[in-house]
């Protein structure tokens, strides 16, 4: 048997064991150490390569930014920054057709700013927008599709935790992910307003019009969101800013790393501030922490594990090397991958999908030619498996945002929320297309500050 073709068996089996709902981590690593047992022939050297691999994995100074980005997100969740949050968006969109929606996205798109996770993001929204929609008279179906949809957005809008994990796989600058992730995450929420602004026009007994806010009202709970817009600002313009003009390149004020330590300081400072932290919500949060860091670090180990499994069985350039002997338009490649991702995140989640296509697909994308250089198709590559991977989190039938907020609106049926989530879905199919038709989107901002 080639390499190849005991490469494809494995992920095969390895499919095999996700469908029978055995852990992503465990059904990754158990596949990736059989098959490095079969290439190498003996039990001794795979478990002497575990012994080094474990240690090669988990020391990178890298991956210490995901749980304190996680820790952002917590305190971020716990101390009623998602309420302050919609509570100004929706008095200064409510009174407009279909407004209290665009004020969910808008609030999406804030408390991704300083969350990073697209289910928390879409959980935390869910539980402060979806009574306040129902109880103005929004349609169910729209009420849960916008929120979905803009619960997507905790993964896009810079920090995000997914792109983290890219920039490592990929060995890429965390901080030009973040740069070229902005504009492509405001096209999102924008897109998404617009597709509201569209919903209500064809559907006008499915967003009623709410009362207008005096404007001193809108001013008073505008000034309750300050602290998010200083903590985006704190981190990305200390990660990102040049801070030294007297230096070439740019100066950052901090590490990628040393910025999300400064978040969650800031954000848990925020909710003691706001007395929306007390130590029983602190204590929640360094234990969920934990407990999505474990995850997350096992997922990573088991496709680290799966990852040297191809290394060794060479099929990642074997398919580079068929790909352009073929001679596929750099397009066509790049197309059909972007559909491989719709099609996995019928049945994955996207930290998941990340690491098992990347490996295996960024091979491929280095090898072809799309008129720019290798660090400008990483990136421009990277933000595009992330929009794509986010379309997959609201896909029906197994989104998983989709489950999310229906489990939030229990008395909602899931046909409800399949049908308010379908022009959404068609917004970010949109968007992908003009984002791959115009890399400098996302590479405009990236070439400016750097």
């Amino acid at each position: 048997m080639s390499g190849l073709e005991l490469a494809l068996s494995g992920f095969g089996l390895m499919l095999v064991g996700i469908f029978l709902r055995i852990p992503i981590g465990v059904a990754m690593f158990a596949t990736g150490f059989l098959g490095t047992w079969v290439v190498l022939g003996r039990p001794s050297a795979t478990l002497s390569q575990m012994k080094t691999l474990t240690y090669d994995t988990f020391s990178s100074y890298s991956l210490t930014i995901v749980p304190l980005f996680l820790l952002m997100g917590q305190f971020a969740t716990k101390s009623g920054m998602s309420s302050a949050l919609f509570n100004a968006a929706s008095d200064w969109l409510g009174h407009r057709k279909g407004g209290v929606a665009m004020a969910a996205v808008g609030a999406c798109a804030g408390f991704g700013a300083v969350c990073g996770s697209s289910l928390a993001t879409a959980s935390t929204m869910g539980h402060v927008a979806l009574p306040e929609m129902r109880k103005r008279g929004y349609s169910d179906a729209l009420s849960t599709g916008v929120l979905a949809a803009g619960g997507t957005l905790g993964i896009l809008i810079p920090p995000s935790i997914i792109l983290v994990i890219y920039a490592i796989l990929t060995e890429q600058n965390i901080v030009k992910m973040f740069i070229g992730a902005l504009i492509p995450g405001i096209l999102a929420a924008l897109g998404y307003m617009l597709t509201v602004a569209i919903y209500v026009r064809v559907k006008p007994g499915s967003g009623p019009v709410a009362e207008r806010k005096p404007i001193k009202a809108r001013f008073r709970t505008l000034i309750k969101v300050w602290p998010v817009v200083l903590i985006f600002v704190l981190v990305m313009g200390g990660i990102a800013a040049d801070w030294n003009w007297f230096k070439p390149g740019v100066q950052a004020l901090f590490t990628p790393t040393e910025g999300a330590a400064v978040g969650a300081v800031a954000t848990g400072l925020y909710g003691i501030a706001t007395r929306g932290l007390d130590w029983d919500g602190f204590k929640a949060s360094i234990l969920e922490t934990a407990q999505s860091s474990a995850m997350i670090f096992l997922i990573i180990f088991g496709a680290q594990v799966f990852n040297s499994f191809l290394a060794f069985t060479q099929a990642p350039q074997a398919m580079a090397e068929w790909v352009s002997v073929q001679g596929f338009a750099p397009m066509t490649v790049l197309i059909a991958m972007l559909l491989c991702y719709l099609i996995f995140g019928c049945v994955m989640d996207s930290l998941s999908m990340i690491l098992l296509t990347i490996p295996i697909f960024f091979p491929i994308i280095e090898s072809l030619d799309f008129g720019m250089g290798a660090e400008q198709t990483a990136i421009w590559f990277g933000i595009l498996a992330l929009i794509v991977v986010e379309v997959g989190l609201i896909t029906p039938p197994v989104g998983m945002n989709l489950f999310i907020i229906n489990q939030v609106g229990r008395d909602i049926p899931i046909s409800q929320t399949y049908r308010g989530v379908l022009p959404f879905v068609a917004s970010d199919l949109v968007r992908v297309v003009v984002l791959v038709a115009f890399p400098g989107l996302t590479l405009w901002l990236v070439g400016v500050m750097f």
